[in-house]
């Protein structure tokens, strides 16, 4: 018999103001906000898919599926629910770049423009595991692509550049860290971490053999920069620009085998 599955959540506090616009549409964007996260998403099971919809620019700022992402300026976005219906795919984002009450949040679809404190992004992609935002200003492509200060990894606030970040060199690091193509990494259950050299931290949420399903998170520069809850067997998630397919689940650990170079 099985052991019930434990389950917590990752949670932050930032309050940054935004406004959408273009194909934007709010959803619920008053003051009184709920004072506990919601899920972050429908289960794997419930969506129809497709799995992407609009292509990913070179360039492109990932914003992982129930995580955020630090944007120059000082503002963030967070990628809070997804909704597929078969056809076509959107995505709920909240300002700011961890979880805090009273933050407003929009539905957006491929085409949508966003401005985070009057900094202004134009949504590319909408994926089951991530969205693709591309900065309309070339100052800002330009500070998500700038060479880090150090390559190391101090802890908090100073690996910003580490952890948000587009530059080429950085992400290399990350993808070396990783098993090669067609490779399968484990994740350990039970408070096991998977350190990168260049920052994020990643974990097993939970694990419930019984449904199938488990909980995979990252943590970088004290941000929740992913929180993929619920996922199965077949499914896709992504760490540090890297590609995986979840290949299997046990007690002990969720195996995920790399797709990406």
């Amino acid at each position: 018999m099985f052991s019930p599955a434990r389950r917590y959540g990752i949670a932050g506090a930032a309050l940054v103001l935004w406004a959408l616009t273009a194909c934007g549409s709010s959803s619920d964007g008053g003051g009184d906000g709920p004072t506990t996260a919601p899920a972050t998403t429908q289960t794997a099971a419930k969506d129809r898919g497709p799995q992407c919809v609009g292509e990913s620019p070179a360039g492109g700022v990932h914003v992982l599926r129930g995580g955020g992402f630090r944007l120059p300026g000082g503002g963030g976005v967070q990628y809070a629910a997804a909704s597929a219906d078969g056809t076509s795919r959107t995505a709920t984002l909240r300002d700011g770049a961890a979880y805090g009450s009273g933050q407003r949040q929009w539905t957006v679809k491929p085409g949508s423009r966003v401005t985070v404190s009057g900094h202004a992004y134009t949504v590319r992609q909408i994926c089951s595991y991530r969205v693709v935002l591309e900065p309309k200003d070339a100052k800002d492509k330009a500070a998500l692509a700038a060479a880090p200060g150090s390559m190391e990894f101090a802890g908090g606030a100073a690996d910003n550049t580490l952890c948000f970040t587009t530059n080429h060199a950085v992400l290399a690091a990350a993808s070396k860290s990783f098993p090669a193509k067609g490779q399968t990494l484990s994740l350990l259950d039970n408070g096991g971490v998977k350190q990168l050299p260049t920052g994020p931290s990643l974990t097993v949420s939970y694990v419930d053999t019984a449904a199938g399903t488990a909980g995979l998170g990252a943590n970088c520069a004290g941000v929740p920069v992913a929180n993929y809850k619920d996922v199965s067997v077949g499914d896709t998630v992504e760490f540090s620009g890297v590609l995986f397919k979840v290949s299997g689940l046990t007690e002990q650990a969720v195996r995920l085998t790399r797709t990406s170079e």
